[in-house]
């Protein structure tokens, strides 16, 4: 009789022992993704602070500057979705998530004072992505991302 306890014990060890491996491989992913996120919405925020400075640092009143990104095209063979995201008409972060699996996102602060044009979000997918910030003659200054 105590064979067969045992022999059930261990059985129902293995099952539940497969259960809790696909648990913790099902969050390293997750987490994996979330880094490469991550990186991608540091790259793209860094990147606007650096065309904001360089806006700035100039005399003219009237300036546009654009620098092509350097996306990949897919994370974890899933394709990802990137805005700027808005706090009473000025950007406030940059937010980045998976298309076919929202719960999975990140964001990364951008400068305060930047405003936002038209075009602030992005599909990745292989296409040209660009940076983009231009200071009026009102002197605000405005952030874009866009295709190219």
């Amino acid at each position: 009789m105590s064979h067969v306890i045992f022999t059930s014990a261990l059985v129902a060890l293995i099952f539940l022992m497969q259960f809790a491996f696909i648990f913790v491989v099902d969050n390293m992913k997750t987490e994996i993704i979330e880094r490469e996120l991550k990186e991608i919405t540091d790259y793209v925020s860094d990147t606007l602070a650096n065309l904001y400075f360089l806006v700035n640092s100039t005399n003219y009143s009237n300036v546009t500057l654009e620098k092509t990104l350097n996306l990949p095209s897919h994370v974890e063979d899933s394709i990802f979705v990137i805005n700027i995201t808005l706090n009473e008409g000025s950007a406030q972060s940059i937010y980045a998530y998976l298309k076919d699996n929202s719960r999975i996102d990140v964001s990364s602060w951008i400068l305060p004072g930047l405003k936002v044009e038209n075009q602030t979000s992005i599909e990745s997918g292989g296409r040209t992505v660009v940076a983009g910030c231009r200071r009026g003659v009102d002197l605000d200054v405005y952030a874009w991302i866009a295709y190219a």
